[in-house]
């Protein structure tokens, strides 16, 4: 009887979908963080990047795009933008720069096809920000900004599920 009690639950257990494990990571954010707290977390996907800088200077602001959306913008919006729409199954892979005096003053957005966005001066101390896990990508942004500029940035990433890859049958 408990043999075939055994036996049962796992014919049980075998037809049950099973969760996806959490491929959740979090880059540890870069710079010196004063001001503000600043996060992107929006529901969907990020299909667009926009990026302004000072005066050949810093980073003074940036928005995110989710499903053609854009976010509030994050601190300021001095300068000339310079954007990246994102292709059909492209995903932010990378972010990477240049940080000092209290400041982002290069950005780089890298995706899963190649292309870049490469906005600011490169001045300072490199980072490299990218997910732990095969097939995650940029879910949002977080850090510090004082009103000037962009003071910090860490970046969040995860698997990415829409509702047509995650369906069971």
């Amino acid at each position: 009887m408990l043999q075939l009690i055994l036996i049962l639950s796992g014919v049980c257990t075998a037809g049950m979908a099973m969760p996806l494990p959490d491929f959740y990571s979090y880059s540890l954010a870069v710079g010196e963080g004063s001001g503000t707290v600043y996060s992107t977390a929006h529901a969907g996907r990020i299909t667009g990047i926009r990026v302004w800088e000072y005066s050949s200077a810093y980073i003074s602001g940036f928005q995110l795009s989710y499903d053609g959306n854009w976010t509030t913008l994050v601190c300021a919006n001095y300068g000339t933008p310079m954007e990246m729409t994102l292709h059909d199954d492209e995903s932010i892979a990378q972010v990477s720069g240049k940080y000092d005096n209290g400041y982002i003053y290069e950005i780089m957005f890298v995706t899963n096809q190649g292309r870049s966005l490469k906005v600011g001066q490169p001045s300072g101390n490199s980072f490299n920000l990218y997910p732990t896990h095969d097939g995650s990508e940029l879910r949002f942004l977080s850090g510090g900004q004082n009103g000037y500029g962009i003071t910090s940035i860490g970046a969040h990433w995860a698997v990415y599920h829409t509702s047509a890859n995650s369906a069971t049958p």
